[in-house]
């Protein structure tokens, strides 16, 4: 799933580990989710939207990863 979390949190000059440490998870599971292998639970994705200040469907690419999933 693709995700904007990598561009949030550069915009905000925050490393993974802040990033990780705000949301209560290891920065493997940043970098894994940041490398699209990796998709967050809904909590997670909430947690992360909170901290960016945006909606998790904006954080998630929702109308992008729903056009891709129907082969748009």
């Amino acid at each position: 799933m693709k995700t904007r979390v990598r561009d949030l949190r550069t915009e905000r000059n925050m490393t993974q580990q802040q990033l990780a440490d705000m949301v209560g998870v290891s920065s493997r599971t940043i970098i894994s989710i940041e490398k699209g292998q990796y998709s967050p639970s809904l909590m997670l994705a909430y947690r992360m939207a909170k901290v960016f200040g945006v909606s998790v469907e904006e954080l998630c690419c929702l109308e992008e990863n729903l056009r891709m999933e129907d082969g748009e």
